[in-house]
């Protein structure tokens, strides 16, 4: 057995099981610890310095001016130039230097925006616009899309008017989804049909609750599901221009290997949140130490060295086990 394969199998069942503080610190600002300014020195005896002295300091002074400045421009740009290849997608030195992983600098640590390319820039872009869009009940392509989730959920089943206590089966909370999405906006129903299209078995044993011994009180699968986009688009840090997080930056890398790795991601995420409830037999009171869980669980699987795509997640495999 290679010690690839051994890794992800350790990291399949791996199940944080203790509780978590709050998801986002902030740290403080260091104080002052030195005065502004020395204390000033009146001493008459100091000899006054002649015109020329004066010139010739001044020159001096102008030339250390101008060579510090060039080797600053110099030290910067070749800084910028050693980020790019540490922090660049599948560059030899990212192998060599992984990047340190959220247990050491916490999930939010700011880094150095990677240089992205053109493919990613174009990926990320078009993700950055889904995220942007919000669920609109009165659109006809918003309930279309919900009439095709619940195709898909139940294929046998007769479909129900919009508002009916039957959407309550999927796990909303109410007679009418659409006062669910909140947060998460249209990009989690699609993530919701992208599960039940591409991974239908998956999707349906965390429907239908297939797996272990359940709780009498269970967590709602379709407000769950809308949890898990809202949580992995702040996690990625992908609504303010570039990801500057550790998990974002590394995320882009998988972008780059697939223009569907949200979804793809989200799918196992869901997965993963599942076998963290089956595992601290969670009731539906404790879903967001669950899912916090979870979040502290895929941001350690992203910053392991030797992960550049989806499937090379270890998690992976529950999606295809």
């Amino acid at each position: 057995m290679t010690t690839r394969t051994m890794r992800r199998r350790l990291h399949h069942g791996d199940v944080d099981g203790k509780r978590h503080g709050e998801l986002f610190d902030s740290s403080e600002a260091d104080g002052l610890s030195e005065p502004l300014l020395g204390n000033r020195i009146d001493d008459s005896s100091v000899p006054v310095p002649t015109l020329e002295d004066i010139w010739d300091d001044d020159e001096r002074r102008k030339q250390h001016i101008h060579w510090t400045f060039v080797f600053s421009q110099l030290i910067a740009q070749w800084a910028q130039w050693l980020a790019n290849i540490v922090l660049g997608s599948g560059s030899f030195i990212a192998r060599l230097l992984p990047l340190s992983s959220p247990s050491q600098y916490g999930s939010n640590r700011k880094l150095l925006q990677p240089s992205l390319s053109p493919l990613q820039e174009a990926r990320l872009r078009d993700l950055q616009k889904r995220l942007g869009v919000p669920f609109d009940g009165s659109r006809a392509e918003h309930q279309d899309a919900l009439k095709q989730l619940w195709r898909l959920a139940y294929p046998d089943r007769e479909l129900p008017s919009l508002k009916s206590e039957l959407w309550k089966d999927m796990g909303w909370q109410g007679s009418d989804p659409s006062t669910d999405f909140r947060g998460g906006g249209f990009i989690s129903l699609e993530n919701l049909i992208f599960f039940a299209k591409k991974y239908p078995d998956s999707f349906q044993r965390l429907l239908n609750k297939r797996d272990g011994t359940r709780a009498e009180w269970e967590y709602p699968f379709a407000v769950a599901g809308v949890n898990i986009s809202f949580m992995l688009a702040q996690m990625l840090d992908l609504q303010t221009g570039k990801p500057s997080t550790l998990a974002g930056v590394r995320f882009l890398e998988l972008l780059a290997d697939d223009e569907m790795a949200f979804d793809n991601l989200y799918c196992i995420v869901f997965l993963m949140m599942d076998a963290q409830w089956l595992a601290k037999r969670a009731s539906y009171m404790e879903f967001n130490d669950v899912l916090k869980s979870t979040r502290t669980q895929i941001e350690r699987e992203l910053s392991l060295e030797d992960v550049y795509t989806v499937k090379d997640l270890p998690a992976y495999n529950m999606l295809t086990g």
